[in-house]
């Protein structure tokens, strides 16, 4: 789904934001790309959409050059949802908003009334909602319905959660993975939440100055501090406490596993 091959991109000649990178992201994974600030993160979402172009090597999305295709025909393939909704959003009313990127893909009428009727119930919108009166979860998930309508094949979340409580976290995320595990919408998620990263994510991608320090599945990335330290990061709790246990805990990821584990150790055997 995604292809780098030995991606450089500059600003300038002494200054490199992503230096010889390679990777790939198949069809249907759920992959958080993680780092500290200046890694080259947002960068790397950019340049799979088409926004930026790299300075030497190749990206393919989908089997597109980005560099020979045109960002409008890229976006076809790939929704972004941005970190602030509020530079996203640009109509009047919801229902105006989840039709304007069908719109602008020259969708019949017919078939743009028909998802947008849909995804503004699935995500429980007020069709006839001025976006920016609504709180920070509504306008999340209005533009996140904006993005869906078009059906994209790969969905780039760029700190999806930023300004959200817990619920409205939950909420979103929760449909972000049943798209990925139902119809196969590979995701792409940068973030700084480790926690997020942890219940979500698949697979990881570690960045630290615009290389990849480390890639694998989720579980055994967050345990591996070698690699966290070298990218500023930081592992979620539950994986770092368990660093300091046993081998009877090195299987535990998660609060739930982790009381399963205390109560087998204490002989009182997990949950009935």
């Amino acid at each position: 789904m995604i292809r780098f091959e030995n991606v450089d991109f500059r600003y300038s000649e002494d200054r490199p934001i992503i230096d010889n990178l390679s990777f790939h992201v198949p069809k249907g994974d759920f992959v958080a790309l993680i780092g500290a600030n200046g890694a080259g993160k947002s960068t790397i979402s950019r340049l799979i959409n088409g926004l930026l172009h790299p300075t030497g090597g190749h990206v393919y999305l989908n089997g597109k050059d980005t560099l020979k295709t045109p960002s409008s025909v890229l976006a076809r393939d790939c929704g972004f949802l941005f970190q602030n909704p509020d530079r996203q959003i640009c109509e009047n009313t919801v229902r105006d908003e989840v039709a304007f990127s069908m719109k602008v893909q020259g969708l019949p009428k017919d078939k743009i009334e028909e998802r947008a009727a849909q995804v503004i119930k699935t995500f429980e919108l007020d069709p006839e909602w001025f976006p920016f009166s609504r709180s920070r979860g509504e306008r999340q998930r209005i533009a996140l319905a904006s993005v869906l309508a078009c059906e994209p094949e790969l969905l780039i979340l760029d700190e999806p959660t930023t300004g959200l409580d817990y619920l409205e976290c939950i909420r979103i995320m929760d449909y972000v993975t049943e798209l990925n595990r139902k119809k196969g919408i590979t995701v792409l998620m940068v973030s700084h939440d480790m926690e997020l990263v942890q219940s979500y994510a698949r697979h990881v991608l570690v960045l630290n100055h615009g290389t990849i320090v480390g890639q694998g599945p989720t579980n055994e990335i967050m345990k591996n501090m070698d690699v966290l330290k070298k990218a500023r990061v930081l592992p979620a709790q539950i994986p770092e406490l368990t660093l300091r246990f046993s081998d009877e805990f090195k299987d535990v990821f998660t609060v739930e596993e982790m009381l399963d584990a205390l109560l087998a150790r204490s002989g009182k055997g997990g949950p009935k």
